[in-house]
């Protein structure tokens, strides 16, 4: 069975909740969440706001072909209160990204796969290096550890319940 990986986050409203409700969902309408990292807190991307965001990859396996996985991910993400705006980086409660599916590459105007920004993002590699650190890139053919590793992006990424702040050591 295709396996997707997806990265699940928001900022607004009870995250350990609406995180809880998406994995539920996730598996509703998409298939079966094989694997799940442990869910980070990280500042915003592209934006300034106050408000961390909890971020947490799945590795979910789906009879879902890529479009129908995309819509389906759209519909979980407004039944969790996800408001789209005329902003593309904002608040939010729920924000779904397909990041792999298998290895395909695929370029339609409504999903790029793989996630076109994601090798930028530690936000999106950290998490994923957790479930999938050796599975490689088909467009850099280069693994989500090695992405990590080079990533430019500097801003603070952290376990929700480590105890402790990595900010101090960026």
């Amino acid at each position: 069975m295709p396996k997707l990986y997806i990265l699940s986050g928001g900022n607004m409203g009870d995250r350990a909740a609406i995180s809880a409700s998406a994995r539920t969902l996730l598996e509703t309408y998409i298939g079966k969440i094989v694997s799940r990292s442990a869910i980070y807190e990280s500042e915003s991307w592209g934006f300034q706001s106050p408000l961390l965001f909890w971020n947490q990859a799945l590795c979910i396996e789906t009879v879902l072909s890529p479009v129908e996985a995309l819509r389906a991910a759209q519909r979980i993400e407004a039944l969790l209160g996800r408001v789209r705006g005329a902003e593309r980086y904002a608040s939010r409660t729920i924000d779904i990204d397909l990041l792999f599916y298998e290895s395909i590459v695929l370029k339609l105007p409504e999903l790029e796969l793989p996630h076109p920004r994601m090798a930028e993002r530690k936000f999106v590699l950290t998490p994923l290096a957790e479930i999938a650190p050796h599975f490689v890139h088909p467009v850099y053919n280069k693994t989500v550890s090695e992405l990590l590793n080079i990533c430019p992006d500097s801003l603070f990424v952290g376990k929700v319940g480590s105890g402790q702040d990595e900010r101090s050591e960026i």
